[in-house]
């Protein structure tokens, strides 16, 4: 999106605060189970990970957690401890995130900073699929959706950055740092 478009801090700030996204609802868990299933299977047990960009309920990082996994959060607006962009991790988790950045490159270098090698980057975005259909896409209609992903985009991350790619459901990308 051209970025006169975009929303302002709070405008967006606002629209984030809007999301009913409780850690302990049944059907946003089963919705997120989609990343966290296949990333658990590739994770050891008491893995240290980051949920970036978790939001104001931090869903995924407490399903992680009661899996036995160690979390950080990180989040501009609602969990904004720069000391967690300071350490490395065995995983890290951009659940509904990347399709916000508004200096993607920046935050995908970002990440790849965070990440130890070996370790797992689980982006879970709605890929743009068809053009054809793109003008009324409901995804592209949120105003803090500002970016858009192909599998092909995904695959050309993981080639500039060394790192493999798998594509375990749809929408879900794993990719692994070499």
């Amino acid at each position: 999106m051209d970025s006169r478009h975009w929303l302002t801090e709070a405008q967006e700030r606002d629209v984030y605060a809007l999301h009913d996204n409780h850690p302990d609802d049944p059907g946003y868990r089963r919705f997120l189970s989609k990343v966290t299933a296949p990333l658990l299977r590739r994770l050891e047990a008491g893995s240290y990970g980051l949920d970036f960009g978790c939001g104001p309920g931090p869903a995924l990082a407490a399903m992680l957690e009661d899996s036995g996994m160690h979390v950080s959060l990180y989040d501009p607006f609602f969990h904004p401890d720069q000391a967690t962009l300071a350490r490395r991790y065995d995983f890290v988790t951009c659940t509904e995130v990347v399709e916000h950045l508004h200096r993607p490159a920046d935050v995908f270098r970002q990440l790849d900073r965070l990440l130890k090698p070996g370790g797992w980057l689980a982006v879970m975005t709605c890929f743009q699929t068809d053009d054809s259909r793109f003008a009324n896409w409901h995804y592209r209609r949120d105003p803090t959706h500002v970016v858009f992903y192909r599998e092909t985009t995904l695959a050309w991350l993981a080639s500039a950055y060394g790192w493999d790619l798998e594509v375990p459901a749809k929408d879900v990308a794993l990719f692994r740092k070499l």
